[in-house]
């Protein structure tokens, strides 16, 4: 059975050397098995790296795009939001002080429109045939109407 080892002295000592042999080939046979399939599974691995690498890049290009997005769109709103109620109030004391300075001018202009009445009606006593003359009075000026 065995060549040039010699012939087994009895059975059990043949069938010992056949399961030796057999399990020394199945070892072999497992360990270039094992080898095989650990190269598969670093191939494998190497592949899903280098596939995560790219889905990690695209997800940063991706974050960066939605932050411009979301800064364009703040910008956007920023611009075309609607008035807060603090808004509000400012342009009510903006326009409470335009009408004050509005009625301080008005006030004004009545004392220099009176003034101007003043000045025309004793412009008019000094002049011959006026209100001092003969007892008429001259014609009034014409003042700017008032709404």
């Amino acid at each position: 059975m065995a060549e040039g080892r010699g012939k087994p002295q009895n059975v059990s000592e043949a069938v010992r050397e056949a399961v030796q042999r057999t399990v020394q080939t199945t070892v072999g046979s497992a360990q270039l098995t094992r080898g095989r399939a650990q190269e598969a599974v670093d191939e494998i691995v190497r592949g899903a790296e280098a596939r995560a690498g790219a889905v990690r890049e695209r997800v940063r290009s991706a974050e960066a795009g939605a932050g411009a997005v979301r800064d364009r769109v703040r910008e956007v709103l920023g611009e075309h939001r609607p008035a807060t109620a603090e808004d509000v109030r400012e342009v009510g004391r903006q326009l409470g002080e335009v009408g004050r300075r509005l009625e301080r001018i008005e006030r004004r202009l009545q004392g220099v429109e009176a003034e101007a009445r003043e000045a025309a009606r004793a412009a008019a006593g000094d002049r011959p045939g006026g209100a001092s003359a003969g007892g008429r009075r001259a014609p009034r000026a014409a003042s700017p109407r008032q709404p």
